[in-house]
């Protein structure tokens, strides 16, 4: 199975590379899935219904959440209708939504989604550990689904690559997002799960994790609250990565950097 992975979508800089790349690059790496963190997508917090379902409209099959999902409450209300949006697994018992989702391609074969939200410097949520090894328990990895993949929304790398140990085996993926900074790490594991600490953002890079600088700056500076952030709106560069599996082990076989347009240097896999 061929799956690309994108990183955070902040504001409109971020949705529109992504809805104007991710066409092509479906057709070109022949992908069988694309995922997406949108939990910026909405003018740099939260997402809304209406966008979730662009985004679905121009190729997005599965899109995770995070620490911003309830930032626009619209979204509350209907995320029990939207299998396709995945928010963290270790929210409360009782919170609207999902932790996972199963996708069935078009020729059948089944892959496995899960988010997961870190505890080291975040909300004090549920063990992600516990919880998405029990999941797990109920998804064989080669057997009931042909691929599996874990977006852990998290801030410390330590605790990304914990997880990445743990899952190691036992998922086609694990990928860090959150810090919107794309990592120099994607590698695959001693037991065949590929892994990357963050997978970057889609927004304009010449700001401040996608916000606009200047903003964002005087808060550091002049350590007083100010104006609301504003999401930049220069050209994004689209962040992510793509792992080719093994349908019969779910494991991964190849996993690599994308990163097109913007100011970052460009890379895109080769297979």
């Amino acid at each position: 199975m061929r799956i690309l992975f994108l990183g955070d979508i902040v504001g409109r800089s971020g949705r529109d590379g992504v809805t104007a790349r991710l066409p092509e690059l479906r057709r070109q790496l022949s992908l069988d899935l694309v995922i997406v963190n949108a939990e910026n997508a909405s003018h740099g917090f939260g997402l809304s219904p209406g966008i979730a379902r662009d985004l679905m409209g121009c190729g997005v099959d599965v899109i995770t959440l995070g620490n911003h999902a309830w930032d626009r409450r619209d979204l509350i209300g209907e995320i029990d209708g939207m299998p396709a949006v995945v928010r963290p697994l270790n929210f409360p018992p009782g919170t609207p939504g999902q932790g996972s989702t199963v996708v069935t391609l078009a020729d059948g074969r089944k892959a496995l989604v899960v988010n997961v939200m870190g505890r080291l410097f975040m909300d004090p949520l549920d063990d992600p550990f516990r919880l998405t090894l029990e999941l797990l328990a109920r998804h064989r990895l080669g057997v009931t689904v042909q691929a599996a993949v874990v977006d852990v929304h998290a801030e410390a790398s330590s605790e990304k690559w914990a997880l990445g140990h743990v899952l190691d085996g036992k998922v086609s993926l694990v990928v860090g997002t959150h810090t919107h900074t794309p990592t120099a790490d994607h590698r695959i594991l001693k037991a065949g799960t590929a892994f990357q600490s963050d997978a970057g953002m889609c927004g304009d890079y010449d700001s401040v994790i996608g916000m606009q600088k200047e903003a964002a700056v005087a808060r550091f500076v002049r350590k007083m609250p100010g104006e609301r952030l504003q999401p930049a709106e220069g050209e994004a560069t689209v962040c992510g990565l793509m792992v080719e599996t093994d349908d019969v082990t779910g494991l991964a076989r190849k996993v690599a950097p994308l990163r097109q347009g913007g100011m970052l240097s460009g890379a895109m896999p080769d297979f």
